[in-house]
């Protein structure tokens, strides 16, 4: 299946899953929400994955898992930070502000006069969504929390797309997602638990709580997981400028957060950062994985 393909269904079942979780902000606090997000991912990735019962000749090495430990903390604390976020920006508006982490990763790693273009296009669509927040109805308070939340989710995603290739290409895969998602839990499960459990004593809020889990993290991140080991994480950071299109479409259908003229012009222009140099790089490469990526080994 094409690359730009399988970020369309992940971006849309990714912020399917927001916007649900949208609605549980009035139960529990959004930081809250985002913490049982992570732990009921961990819970469904762990019982898909089963990581204890790997192959004795692929047994976890120290240094694998402490790269695993360090990328799902990055993991965690970029949900955390963008759930705080969507509390008080708009789901499309976020997303694009997000996409500064992807960005700087494309600027460092990248390479050759369409990626740099690129790079300029969506950052202007980023100056634009920003100026447009600032700007807004929303009130001041509202605006600044929701900016500097979203700019801790932007340097998260940075690290999260550069841990997460290293991840993937070790062979791992899927299965050191679900050992990194059930850290990021641990780690900040002190903090966030004794708050966020009691939401579990409606079996509503049960129901909607696996939801956010499928949709927005065991989905989008199992396929991300197969993209960064076909691709390198420049052109992975460029093609993430197709999610803000997606959070836009789901905000607007789901939540009723309908973008005004500034805004879809913002969003177009990061959303058309991927025609710059998608198509050519997947031209030259001829859609080949690259040769140092093992597949998952399968579970026995």
């Amino acid at each position: 299946m094409p690359v730009p393909v399988l970020f369309v269904v992940s971006g849309l079942t990714q912020y399917l899953g927001a916007a649900i979780a949208v609605g549980l902000f009035a139960v529990a606090g959004a930081i809250e929400v985002g913490w049982l997000r992570i732990a009921a991912s961990a819970v469904l990735l762990l019982a898909w994955r089963r990581p204890w019962r790997r192959p004795w000749r692929r047994r976890w090495t120290r240094r694998e898992l402490v790269g695993v430990a360090v990328f799902g903390v990055a993991l965690a604390a970029m949900n955390l930070a963008f759930y705080v976020a969507i509390d008080h920006l708009p789901l499309g508006t976020a997303v694009a502000i997000e996409f500064l982490g992807p960005v700087a990763v494309a600027a460092v790693t990248g390479s050759g006069w369409r990626e740099r273009g690129a790079i300029a296009v969506a950052c202007a669509g980023v100056v634009l969504l920003a100026g447009v927040t600032i700007e807004s109805d929303l009130p001041r308070e509202d605006a600044v929390h929701g900016l500097a939340a979203i700019t801790v989710a932007a340097a998260c995603w940075a690290a999260y797309i550069l841990l997460g290739r290293r991840v993937a290409v070790a062979g791992s895969g899927v299965t050191s997602l679900a050992v990194a998602m059930t850290v990021g839990a641990l780690v900040f499960a002190p903090v966030l638990a004794p708050d966020a459990l009691p939401v579990l004593g409606d079996w509503r809020h049960v129901a909607a709580v696996a939801g956010i889990a499928l949709f927005s993290s065991v989905v989008p991140y199992a396929l991300e997981q197969v993209v960064l080991r076909r691709v390198s994480a420049a052109t992975f950071s460029v093609l993430l400028a197709l999610l803000p299109a997606s959070a836009a479409v789901v905000g607007a259908v789901v939540l009723r957060q309908v973008p005004t003229l500034p805004e879809v012009a913002g969003l177009l222009l990061v959303s058309g950062a991927i025609a710059m140099t998608a198509a050519p790089r997947d031209r030259r490469q001829g859609g080949a994985p690259p040769g140092d990526a093992p597949p998952d080994p399968p579970l026995p």
